[in-house]
């Protein structure tokens, strides 16, 4: 796929862009800030004039891979066979070694989702797990063998240093990945609108701490603003990709118009790490990240979740196996009462997106009738249908429709937590307005998630709900899930329908 087919102009023909040299001359006049040291100039030819439009060279430098979890698997690993020295003041047993090492390496935190990483952002939950992880082995022993119980003195010697060198561990591995982006800072592009993307492009350079290094903008529009070079075609981004190896692009939020819609897509398909950076002064949302001040956050290309999800699926089949077992009776009484209210038909099944952007077909008690085949894909919402039965009606209030759900999690078509699924024609239409919105579909969807607790069901923001389901996604983690469930759980109690 080439640029010039997805990024097209507004007015369907190329601009000319302004000459290179002069924007790469005032580029740094004009922002007032100095080049990073061994930074080269930002290189972008001008368009070719007569003939046919000539094709940007091929073989790009391939996108520097993402961090690997590696280093911080070994940094886990060492500091908890530290600790373990501990157990060797006791009569030793090299099993209990062994299984602190595998505790401590199944609880350990996710591989942080910020581009710059610091230990203090995640010492509460690198303590918070090392804890659990030494009661959980004083209890087992002493449950298992009271003669040889861990006494106080070894437990709190084998917590001092299993934190002592996680920290030490941990913060050696970030401190050496901020030191290599500061030195090899990345090239990078600013897509949004004009005057706003050169200020936030601006404000980039001026801090080489951030590891970024802005090469150009891409707008529809220069709109006159003066600094980095103005890209308006697909021909010439694709030409400053090549000739400056970007790496990174920054979105800056609100997004340009929608003809720019495609452009962060297709840069992130062709390798490129894709940033949203909100340059408001008051943002909301979760981003929990921030470059050069601004808040910003990464969604990651669909198909790619985060990792430990075999655990995730073993809880799914283990508890949507039990579940479906004590609410057998449950399920059973609902269809024959929506049978004998509502007539033939209970089960309602609906074709939804799940994880990847694949179709699966959804299961429910079916509450309402649409007129057609269109009204049951497009129509939003019946949640305040006055025609409805009693009785279907009472099935929504209290999310009992949602119950058949659990045979999907147990078929693997969706999780206990995740993004709530949605239909293809609203898919498409929220991938297109809220940026975000696909990467939804990175992460097996569910029948709850963190959206949801938040109270953002039936006809609520759909922007809220992509940036905390992406937030749940980059932040994932089993103990995370078990507490949406737990609070899903509690919300039951006081229903509020979908």
């Amino acid at each position: 796929m080439t640029a010039e087919s997805t990024v097209p102009s507004p007015a369907g023909q190329p601009r000319d862009l302004r000459t290179a040299a002069a924007a790469g001359a005032t580029a740094t006049a004009a922002t007032g800030q100095q080049r990073p040291p061994g930074a080269s100039p930002v290189s972008v030819l001008p368009p070719r004039t007569g003939g046919p439009r000539a094709r940007p060279p091929a073989g790009r430098p391939p996108a520097r891979p993402a961090p690997s979890a590696l280093p911080l698997l070994v940094a886990d690993g060492t500091a908890a066979t530290t600790g373990a020295l501990a157990l060797t003041g006791a009569p030793y047993r090299p099993e209990l070694a062994v299984l602190l090492v595998a505790a401590a390496l199944l609880l350990r935190p996710p591989v942080p989702a910020r581009r710059l990483p610091a230990l203090l952002d995640e010492l509460p939950a690198v303590l918070g797990r090392i804890a659990v992880v030494w009661l959980a082995l004083a209890a087992l022993t002493a449950a298992y063998d009271p003669q040889h119980a861990l006494s106080a003195r070894t437990l709190l010697l084998g917590l001092a240093l299993h934190a002592a060198a996680s920290c030490a561990a941990r913060g050696t591995v970030h401190g050496w990945r901020r030191t290599a982006l500061a030195q090899r800072p990345c090239a990078a592009l600013v897509v949004g609108p004009a005057a706003t993307a050169q200020r936030v492009a601006a404000a980039v350079l001026r801090d080489p701490r951030c590891g970024v290094r802005p090469v150009g903008v891409v707008a529809d529009d220069p709109d006159g603003a003066e600094g980095l070079p103005v890209l308006t075609t697909g021909e010439e981004v694709q030409r400053a990709i090549v000739q400056n190896g970007v790496r990174d692009v920054l979105v800056v939020r609100p997004p340009a118009r929608a003809g720019r819609a495609p452009l962060p897509r297709a840069l992130a398909e062709s390798g490129c790490t894709v940033w949203e950076i909100d340059a408001e002064p008051a943002p909301t949302g979760p981003y929990g990240d921030r470059l050069a001040g601004f808040p910003c956050r990464r969604p990651a290309p669909l198909g790619r979740g985060p990792a430990g999800t075999a655990g995730k699926r073993v809880l799914d089949v283990l508890a949507s196996g039990v579940l479906l077992l004590l609410t057998g009776p449950l399920l059973l009484a609902c269809a024959t009462v929506l049978r004998i209210s509502s007539g033939p038909g209970v089960v309602f099944k609906q074709e939804r997106i799940g994880a990847g952007g694949r179709p699966f077909t959804l299961l429910k008690f079916r509450t309402h009738r649409p007129a057609d085949a269109h009204e049951s894909a497009t129509r939003w919402s019946v949640a305040d249908e006055q025609r409805m039965p009693w009785f279907c009606r009472f099935l929504r209030r209290t999310s009992l429709d949602e119950l058949l759900q659990l045979w999907n999690v147990f078929r693997g078509d969706m999780s206990l937590v995740g993004p709530r699924p949605e239909r293809p024609y609203f898919v498409d239409r929220f991938s297109q307005a809220h940026p975000g919105y696909a990467a939804r579909h990175r992460m097996p969807v569910g029948i709850t998630g963190l959206a949801q607790i938040h109270g953002l069901r039936g006809d609520t923001s759909i922007e809220d709900r992509a940036r905390l389901d992406n937030a749940y996604i980059d932040d994932w983690s089993l103990w995370q899930d078990v507490c949406i469930l737990l609070r899903t759980a509690v919300s039951l109690v006081r229903p509020t329908g979908s």
